[in-house]
């Protein structure tokens, strides 16, 4: 395993007082490491759990050919361009078992969508198309050509096909997918485990009085937020007061339960706390400045005791005898205290990398072009992270403008905004009608 002096080392220009955000991802994939350990689970529980294997289709999708539309199914080597074709109808294919009359030239079938298609026929022509007189339907000149209208065997899989591969989250159209392969369960990785907890004597929890410089704890809910979206087991450990026996134990309490610690405030530079002092203690940690805005200040690294939860683990699982991990310690993510500050370096740092410990394909957040509805003041030689409103016009065109005080206390700019304008480390001024990144919230926190 690599030192966090290593993992700097190989990172060309590493200047922990001015990181680079591309730099902090790369970082970080060098630093965490995927679980290991896997359960069977049921369709119904597999929503957002990680593929721990493929899963190759035991049989063809469709299984046989079968008719895409209700109408009439025929041989389509009887159409001719520019003619319409008279057929004799001869029987009624329904979905289920297939409809087992002959059909010769000059015949049709009456089908319903998803009815096996019978043998000799090869095209379906929708029935609002058609004009139909007694035993007789007319099928218009050029409505159809030939294969039309029909779904053939193993079009979406063919059976030993790969069906979905190892490291795939599973969204609603995966466990779709799973079903019609007729499989009731999936392998997947275990839940990754993440405790988390605020710092900080200025920290209000719920039934205190309000007193001078003092604020209610909101990092704790936007976390749990973040966290319960992602799919993790989530464990609050609540707010941890600034003294150095209390930090320490629930350092300790948190790497012993969970494979990664994230905390909320204590990690700016000259802060009068102990938060910066116990980590150093208890882990090996980086303490970076990162040339971004919001969320400057980020510590990660790791603290022992990880290797606790897995006993933990153990105890109540019918997979333990499968679990493999061998990790003895938890990942740290250190994050400012500000509230915007928190959002956006899990939006950007710490999610991609959870996913990474929870088994998935790493994966960049997709950015959207929109055109800037106002000016905006950048310097070059930092990334910038604005909230921001798109909107799509009605010629499909995307424009954004940003929420208004940009201020990293300002979380009410959060609840207003639908994605974050990324402003990138090189990029300067921003002038009205210029084309900006988008990281829209939906795309990356779903």
């Amino acid at each position: 395993m690599k030192t966090i002096a290593q993992i700097a080392a190989e990172l060309q220009g590493y200047d922990p007082q001015a990181l680079p955000a591309d730099a902090v991802n790369a970082f970080l994939a060098e630093l965490v490491a995927p679980v290991t350990q896997t359960e069977r689970v049921p369709l119904f529980e597999a929503l957002g759990r990680v593929l721990a294997e493929d899963i190759v289709s035991p049989i063809s999708v469709p299984p046989h050919d079968n008719s895409a539309m209700d109408g009439f199914a025929f041989d389509g080597a009887q159409l001719v361009p520019g003619q319409p074709l008279a057929l004799k109808i001869v029987g009624t294919a329904l979905a289920g078992p297939a409809w087992r009359g002959r059909v010769v030239r000059g015949e049709c079938v009456k089908i319903m969508t998803g009815a096996v298609m019978p043998e000799g026929l090869d095209t379906v022509v929708p029935q609002e198309f058609t004009r139909v007189e007694d035993d007789t339907v007319t099928v218009p000149a050029d409505v159809v050509k030939p294969g039309d209208n029909r779904r053939k065997l193993g079009e979406d899989l063919m059976a030993g096909q790969t069906a979905l591969q190892k490291g795939e989250r599973l969204a609603p159209a995966a466990l779709g997918l799973v079903a019609s392969l007729g499989l009731a369960e999936v392998t997947v990785f275990r839940r990754l485990r993440v405790a988390y907890f605020s710092t900080g004597d200025e920290i209000l929890s719920f039934g205190e009085a309000p007193r001078e410089g003092a604020v209610y704890d909101s990092n704790r809910y936007t976390v749990f937020g973040l966290l319960t979206r992602l799919g993790g087991q989530v464990i609050d450990l609540g707010v941890v007061k600034d003294d150095p026996a209390l930090l320490e134990a629930a350092f300790t309490q948190a790497a012993a339960q969970a494979d990664a610690v994230i905390t909320s405030g204590g990690v700016s530079v000259g802060e009068a706390d102990y938060t910066k002092a116990m980590m150093r203690k208890l882990g090996d940690v980086a303490f970076w400045r990162i040339a971004m805005r919001p969320g400057r200040p980020m510590a990660v690294g790791r603290i022992a005791g990880g290797s606790l939860a897995k006993s933990a683990f153990s105890a109540d699982s019918a997979s333990a005898d499968s679990y493999s991990d061998d990790s003895n310690h938890a990942i740290l993510f250190g994050l400012p205290g500000n509230p915007v500050a928190v959002m956006v370096t899990f939006y950007a740092f710490v999610r991609p990398a959870l996913l990474r410990m929870m088994g998935a394909r790493p994966e960049s957040p997709v950015l959207l072009r929109a055109a800037s509805e106002e000016p905006m003041r950048k310097k070059p030689g930092r990334t910038e992270y604005q909230r921001g409103i798109v909107t799509r016009h009605a010629d499909g065109s995307l424009s954004v403008r940003t929420t208004g005080n940009q201020g990293s206390g300002v979380l009410s700019g959060m609840v207003k905004a639908n994605g974050l304008i990324v402003l990138g480390h090189a990029q300067g001024n921003v002038a009205v009608g210029d084309a900006v990144s988008v990281m829209m919230f939906e795309g990356a926190t779903g």
